[in-house]
């Protein structure tokens, strides 16, 4: 089969850091569907997973974690799926990945995609859309339909997980949402994913929140250069609030500023339930089901902003590049082998 992958760990611009393979095809295990790949996404896991993880020698290392495709094979042990089936999925951090026309997955992280969606469009969510269902729902511990009269804030709205967290908000919670972003075109994305209000996080917040009438945060979502923002984010804090986390700060975090508030910090990372095959593992197919089922809806919308074609090397590349940027709104996404 076609794949894309790396047997070196090498800067994105170096014409090896990604290459196209020929691969044997995975045998799926009983718990496993075995799909036949569509469309895929790129997330910056996948950079952080290119430039650091060595793959073993002569094993090539197949990134991607975001995919819908067609089920082609079920295990033995499969419950709710056939072979037909049109499906999504973020799949398995510790298993070759989606950047392969066919990927072997648990199927108890995987659910029917939404039928409004196109292949592309749909790619762009499942990892996004899981991080922010379990940060905003597990994590911080807001209840649906709750929140009335208290502060969301989300620092980087405009990335992948700020793009679809601020729409589950808005759809799901009571919430006031604020949202941050540093670009004209940035701030207008948020804005028109529904964020009540949105500041600038290359200036300093609290003079911008006190202006809109905000005082502080009851919970708040940073999503990227956490270290950078930390002092500010314990300032705007509301006492007995809540800080969720995401990204891999550059620099220690001082847990101690959060005593006095007597503040409570919470990491989220989506595949910790695949990882360690925890007892609720099945939740996260749950989640992408309910997913689905809003944005058939349409009450939330695809995050999809760059759509490459075909799946190849070349693309991948530029994607990556595109992602270590820091400068990507919203998804990217490629679609077709």
């Amino acid at each position: 089969m076609k794949a894309v992958g790396y047997l070196q760990s090498l800067p994105v611009d170096h014409p090896e850091a990604l290459l196209d393979l020929d691969l044997p095809a995975p045998t799926p295990g009983p718990l496993d569907l075995l799909v036949r790949v569509s469309a895929v996404s790129v997330n910056p896991v996948d950079t952080k997973v290119r430039r650091n993880r060595a793959p073993q020698p002569g094993q090539p290392e197949v990134l991607g974690w975001d995919a819908v495709g067609t089920v082609q094979a079920v295990g033995a042990a499969v419950q709710g799926f056939a072979v037909g089936d049109r499906v999504w999925y973020a799949g398995a951090i510790n298993r070759p990945g989606s950047n392969a026309e066919l990927q072997a997955v648990d199927h108890r992280i995987v659910s029917l995609a939404p039928r409004s969606l196109s292949d592309a469009e749909a790619a762009g969510l499942p990892l996004t859309a899981i991080t922010a269902w379990e940060l905003l729902f597990d994590r911080l511990g807001v209840p649906e339909g709750g929140g009335a009269g208290q502060t969301l804030l989300v620092t980087g709205a405009a990335g992948g997980v700020g793009s679809i967290l601020v729409q589950l908000a808005r759809q799901l919670t009571q919430l006031r949402v604020v949202g941050t972003a540093s670009r004209p075109e940035t701030q207008a994305w948020v804005r028109k994913l529904g964020a009540h209000a949105v500041v600038d996080h290359g200036q300093p917040l609290r003079p911008q929140l006190v202006a809109g009438g905000i005082a502080e945060a009851h919970y708040i979502a940073s999503l990227t250069h956490s270290d950078q923002h930390w002092a500010q984010l314990v300032d705007l804090a509301a006492p007995q609030g809540r800080i969720g986390l995401i990204d891999d700060p550059a620099t220690p975090l001082d847990v101690m500023a959060l005593k006095r508030k007597a503040l409570s910090l919470h990491w989220e990372l989506m595949f910790t339930r695949s990882l360690f095959g925890t007892p609720d593992i099945a939740e996260q197919g749950k989640l992408l089901a309910r997913v689905a089922q809003l944005i058939d809806a349409s009450r939330l919308r695809s995050t999809v902003s760059e759509h490459f074609s075909p799946i190849n090397a070349a693309n991948l590349r530029r994607a990556h590049a595109l992602l270590e940027s820091g400068r990507m709104r919203g998804k990217l996404v490629l679609s077709g082998f």
